[in-house]
Parts: C-alpha cells; structure tokens; sequence
C-alpha cells in the first residue's frame, strides 16, 4: 500500500514551462539520439531523470549568495567562505576546489594511482571506474553479497565485506595506494553504508597504513539513512552523522552537484597538510589554481550556502520519503526494483522486467527507450551497456552481476504528482512488457574504458 507523503517543504516562485512531445516526435528524437538517452536534447523530454547531478534547484540564500562572488584569481574571499563552511559541516581542515566530481577524481587517482594497482571499494561508479582504468589500475568490489540480491531489504546494503576487504589487501598490499567507499552506493543502487561500517573500514586501513577515501557525494542521504536505520545514532542531528562518518576518513572525493545542492562543482577535502600538498600540482594542471580549481567565486559561495543546508532535516526527511513514495507505487503495479527504495534514486531490476530480453543486449537500455516512448520520460540504463568489461587474457566478455534502469529524482524539482505521472507510464510499459521483443547492439562506442554508455550508438534488433 502507498503511504501518504508530505507536501514539500518549499514554495514555488519561479516555474520552467516543459511540455510532452507527441509520439512521432519521441520516435524522431530516439533516432536522432541513436537510442541512447545521453544523446536526447532537453527539448524532446517532459520529465527529467537521467541523473540528479546538478539537476536540482538552488535556494533564494543560494542564489543570493552567488552576488558576493569575489573572482581573484588567488586567494579569493569566496574560498575562505567554502573552506570556513567545510570546517563547520565536514570537520575537514584542507579543501581543493574542483569543477565537479570526475575532476576530484581525476586529482586523486591521476596522483596516487599507477599502473598495476589495485584499489578496494564497496561498488565503484562509472566516472570512477574510468579513472582507475585510465591510470591502468584495477577496481575491485568488496561489497556485502546482500548488494546482489534486489529483493533482499537489508538496510545497509552499500557497507563492505570487511572479510573480502582483508583478503584484497592481504593478497595486494603492495599495490593498495588507497580504500575508497561510495556513500551511498549509487552503482548498487542508492544503498546506504552503516555509521559501524564505515568505522570498521576505517580501522581496517589504519591497520594497514593504506588512505581511506569516502566517495561523498551522496554524504547527506546516507547520514539520514544512518539516523533511521542505526538504532545508537537515531537521536544524534543529522549534522552530527555528517561528521562522524566524515571523521572515519582520511578524505573526501565529492561531486557537489549532489547533496550539497550546487549546479556545478566539487571538492576533495582532507585531514592532513601532506595529502593536501601532494595532490595541489594536479589541481593546477588540470583545473586552475589552488583557491579556485575551475569555479568562478560565486559557485564558491553557492556551494558554502549548500553544504550548510543538506543538513536541514526537514528537507531530507522529504526528498527520502519522495524516493519511497515513487517506489512504493511501481510495487503497487508489480514493477520489480532494488529494495529497500534508494537515497536518490529507483533502481528497476531490469532483468526481472525483460527477463525474455538477454543481458548481452542491453535489456536496462531496452527499458530506457520504452519508457520514453511511454512518457518522454528520461531515465538512465545502468547495466552491461555501462559495466560490461572484457577479460584481457581471453577476451571474453564479462557482464555485472546487477542489470539497472535508474531513475534518478532531481532535488527540490519535481512535484509529487510528477511522480505519480512516472510511475503511471512505467506500470503501462510493465503491463506490455511481454509485447517488446527486440534487443540492442551497439554501431560506435568510444574505445575508453568505463564510458561506453555515455557515447555509445546503439542499433535495435528483432530478437
């Protein structure tokens, strides 16, 4: 049964006018595209939900503080604002300005990573998965096997095997430059890491000496997952669990286009003066000086004014519940999705969906296209087509273990009834599911491993 949900807690002062293309213009724009959402124009889409990645809205505070950007090249008043923010938020006394999260990523595996080397997460996303090939390193999985099984609603679903996290570094502990866990889990599908867990992997590095990195972007959903889900933090602040799983690490990866509320930015923050000064001379190579890393001083102050309200519980409360809710309604009309409903986002288990439609041919992107042609409503594969990696010794193909279609809820954006809309269109696909027998194969992709998906043209097939 779906529960009630709360009206959002903000009012409307400004409106984007959207419309729904008719179906021969859907059918148009998915060629044009080459049946691939990435290359869909906003134009051509009436509902959003590709990702929640610089997609959400900006508070008046927000948009009031980006009239005191200060623009100096070094040294800006805008950077002591973020760094003064982080320290109050984050706990964190170093913090390196970048233009948005691969970028972090870039200065943090372009530094630490070479060749040969192995890095642990629990579930690694796309973008970084790309970063530690590029650098020619190896990314290993180490999450709880619970993450595997869609219908489990086990509640931490993103925390690592800490069993599977010694083995890895007992067997490679010449080659770990660092650990890294992604909170919440978005490859796994927006599951949250425990507080205890965090703590543990924690303990498990320091026991090793090797850094401990947080994937943060997600930092705000997965505190409030902790507060309803970890019976000893239920009464701790929001802002409390923020800076008590931040002090199990020794730094930050975030791109700041996700909880912290900005249409563009990121950040790596980090304890210690020497990882600071170690990472600075790829910041400047690739991003601009040390105080600014690619942001004008307004994004500065946006992104100060947003890391201060992620914290608001009241906002939180709502975007979770909002989650849940569109969830809850696919499972009124028998959709199969990852359980217990994500932090940012529904995952559809598209293998359950299409189970007639064989891995190898992309049955999540299948479902993309479907559903746009249902709605124009734009959400994103997440499976073989962007997880998929050849074995280098046989060449044989090796699919994931979880085929994802995700739809990733825009903070502050959309309208409960939005969902309802969605969820309406995506139980009609469901109810002619048996009727879709075609498959994709793929005419170009880009020979960069990892990011297949964001450039790929795909070719439908009758199967």
């Amino acid at each position: 049964m779906v529960s009630p949900i709360q009206p959002e807690p903000f009012r409307i002062r400004m409106v984007e006018p959207v419309r729904v293309p008719n179906e021969a213009e859907r059918e148009e724009a998915l060629k044009k595209a080459h049946y691939n959402m990435f290359g869909l124009a906003s134009k051509d889409i009436y509902i959003d939900l590709l990702t929640d990645s610089g997609t959400g809205a900006m508070s008046k505070y927000q948009w009031a503080a980006l009239m005191c950007g200060d623009e100096a090249y070094a040294g800006a008043d805008s950077f002591f604002a973020l760094k003064n923010a982080v320290k109050e938020v984050l706990g964190f006394d170093y913090v390196i300005p970048t233009h948005q999260g691969r970028a972090a990523e870039n200065v943090i595996f372009g530094t630490l990573v070479k060749k040969g080397d192995i890095v642990p997460f629990n579930m690694p996303f796309d973008t970084t998965r790309a970063h530690i090939f590029n650098n020619g390193a190896t990314p290993v999985d180490c999450v709880i096997d619970e993450a595997f099984d869609p219908e489990s609603d086990y509640p931490f679903k993103g925390n690592v095997d800490i069993r599977k996290l010694e083995r890895v570094i007992r067997e490679n502990k010449d080659s770990i430059p660092l650990i890294m866990v992604t909170v919440t889990n978005n490859s796994g599908g927006g599951q949250p890491v425990s507080l205890k867990n965090l703590q543990e992997v924690s303990a498990m590095a320091k026991k090793y000496n090797i850094p401990f990195f947080l994937d943060a972007a997600r930092m705000a959903e997965n505190a409030y997952f902790i507060k309803m889900r970890e019976k000893e933090y239920s009464s701790w602040s929001l802002a409390e669990i923020i800076k008590a799983m931040m002090e199990t690490a020794d730094g930050i990866s975030v791109s700041c286009k996700k909880d912290p509320l900005v249409n563009i930015g990121g950040m790596i923050c980090c304890r210690t003066e020497e990882m600071y000064h170690t990472l600075l001379p790829r910041v400047i190579l690739y991003e601009g000086f040390a105080t600014y890393g690619g942001l004008a001083g307004r994004d500065l102050e946006a992104l100060a004014v947003g890391l201060r309200e992620m914290t608001d519980e009241q906002y939180m409360a709502h975007r979770i519940a909002q989650v849940r809710y569109l969830g809850e309604m696919l499972e009124e009309g028998g959709v199969p999705f990852v359980k217990p409903a994500g932090g940012h986002a529904i995952f559809i288990d598209a293998a359950a969906f299409f189970p007639h439609i064989p891995q190898e041919y992309f049955p999540a992107d299948v479902l993309s296209i479907e559903v746009y042609r249902e709605g124009a409503i734009r959400g994103i594969g997440l499976g073989a087509l962007a997880f998929a990696t050849k074995d280098e010794k046989t060449g044989e193909l090796k699919l994931p273990k979880l085929e994802l279609y995700r739809l990733a809820i825009n903070r502050r954006t959309y309208t409960n009834s939005h969902l309802e809309y969605v969820a309406r269109k995506i139980i009609d696909v469901y109810k002619r599911r048996d009727q879709v027998k075609y498959g994709l194969k793929v005419k170009y992709a880009p020979p960069v491993e990892g990011i297949h998906h964001f450039l790929a043209h795909l070719e439908p097939f009758n199967l």
